[in-house]
């Protein structure tokens, strides 16, 4: 009775991949050989080309499996099968011509047919996993290869997640039958079959049963439990369930032995062990880069800023880090020197605007025409030139280049799950920053870095770097 229709499709994404790979170098081969009548640089038979290709091709797929692009976690969402379908184009192309110099084996019959086949690779194979997303989309529609979940429990998680599988045409998952339902009863659709008892369910269903059980609430009587979970076994049926402290189960978890005793693990974050390692040596790397690439820009900027009012060029405020830690942040200061360190509140009122105050506070900390700015405050902060300072403390170790934002200590304090945003270090960027800076509200900005915290991976740290390089470029939720 399960559903292998997830099976299928990364089957499908596994035959259609090298497919796609095979007909890029192919087309590649036909571009420069065939049709181009520039002298290639070595002779290299058709067939043979063909046939070293296909023989290869397996190592292609095995990198793209290792880069996690037959995870469903990874091509359900675009924009992390995109970056990692660009990286591991690159990493494939490097390891066939890798391959070719150490088996002194002749592939590509010209430097071109390299450069052809690394780009077309990369547009086929997105456009053909395109195309299955569609095409499984209209099979969802139709019914063929959904999900059937029974939902047990009645609780507002119920409620979530008969919502969130609604769109079974995106999630592949629908829902044929609530057990429970009492407390909230007008909430759910009428298109759920909504039953008294378990027993009432497997009766209504037959033969038809679900593939998936999913018990959102546990009962306190174990015989009750043990009786469903015993019957998906039987069955053959998916089977999960919410512990009864959700907050709880959050973040990194492992199931280990201790003492000869399986436990759970529960770790604050998903960012531990290694993932510290490999995320510092990306912090000191990649900043000491971006530090020397972005020097000339500094440089300039502290002129225009001294020229400006003659003030201090940096501006320093004390922010909260991993494990609490207050540190001295370094932006390039934007506000008037007669307004710099000072708190909003005290800033307005000096300036003689107290009724600025209010507005500020309801605005999300945010005026369009901020008095305080300076015309090159308010050009560096449109650009983010401003932010380029916290490299320094990205190399100092006091903040990360991808994290929760770095907050001053009142505002902090005001929020209840501080200590799960603190159990990492700060970033320069984060996830808050790129879903729309300035255009989601702070409470919606917080839960955002909490999810970040608690779903850390290094691939998603890199998406949110390309996604600050383009909203940079851009400027959209900057002010």
């Amino acid at each position: 009775m399960k559903n292998n229709s997830s099976l299928a499709y990364n089957v499908i994404l596994v035959i259609g991949d090298f497919v796609a790979l095979i007909i890029a170098f192919v087309v590649a081969y036909i571009l420069r050989v065939s049709i181009s009548h520039v002298p290639i640089s070595t002779h290299v038979n058709s067939m043979t080309y063909f046939n070293l290709i296909v023989s290869i091709m397996p190592f292609w797929i095995i990198v793209f499996a290792l880069l996690g692009l037959y995870n469903q976690r990874v091509y359900e969402k675009r924009f992390s099968e995109f970056w990692r379908l660009f990286v591991g184009s690159v990493v494939g192309i490097m390891s066939v011509i890798s391959y070719a110099y150490l088996a002194n084996i002749a592939i590509f019959p010209a430097r071109l047919v390299v450069l052809y086949g690394l780009l077309l690779t990369f547009a086929f194979v997105l456009i053909f996993r395109t195309v299955a997303r569609g095409v499984r989309r209209q099979l969802y529609l139709r019914g063929v290869g959904v999900n059937r979940v029974l939902l047990i429990g009645d609780t507002k998680l119920t409620l979530r997640l008969a919502s969130a599988m609604a769109r079974a045409n995106k999630t592949g998952d629908v829902v044929v039958g609530i057990v429970g339902a009492k407390k909230y009863p007008l909430e759910y659709n009428t298109k759920f079959l909504v039953f008294d008892q378990f027993e009432d369910a497997v009766k209504a269903f037959g033969d038809t049963l679900p593939n998936t059980i999913i018990q959102t609430e546990l009962y306190g009587n174990s015989e009750r439990n043990d009786a469903i979970l015993a019957f998906a076994q039987q069955h053959h049926l998916d089977y999960r369930f919410v512990p009864g402290n959700g907050e709880l189960f959050v973040g990194n978890i492992d199931v280990e032995l201790f003492h000869d005793v399986p436990m759970i693990a529960v770790h604050q974050t998903a960012l531990v062990g290694w993932g510290r390692v490999v995320k510092r040596l990306t912090d000191v790397s990649l900043s000491l880069l971006l530090i020397v690439i972005t020097s000339p820009i500094m440089l300039l900027t502290a002129i225009a800023i001294r020229l400006s009012d003659g003030g201090p060029v940096f501006f320093r405020q004390a922010r909260l880090t991993r494990g609490n830690r207050v540190f001295y942040v370094f932006k390039f200061r934007s506000n008037n020197r007669k307004y710099s360190g000072l708190s909003p509140e005290e800033a307005f009122t000096k300036m003689g605007k107290p009724e600025l105050i209010t507005t500020y506070r309801k605005n999300g900390d945010f005026l369009p025409h901020d008095p305080r700015i300076t015309p090159v405050g308010r050009f560096i902060r449109k650009t983010s030139i401003d932010e380029l300072p916290q490299l320094f403390n990205v190399l100092r170790g006091e903040i990360s280049l991808v994290g929760p934002r770095a907050l001053v200590p009142e505002e902090l304090a005001m929020y209840s799950r501080k200590h799960t945003i603190l159990s990492v270090k700060s970033g320069v960027t984060g996830l808050a920053q790129v879903s729309g800076r300035r255009d989601i509200s702070y409470e919606e900005r917080r839960k955002l870095d909490v999810y970040y915290v608690q779903n850390w991976t290094f691939w998603g740290d890199i998406g949110i770097l390309l996604r600050t390089f383009w909203i940079t470029l851009t400027h959209r939720g900057a002010n």
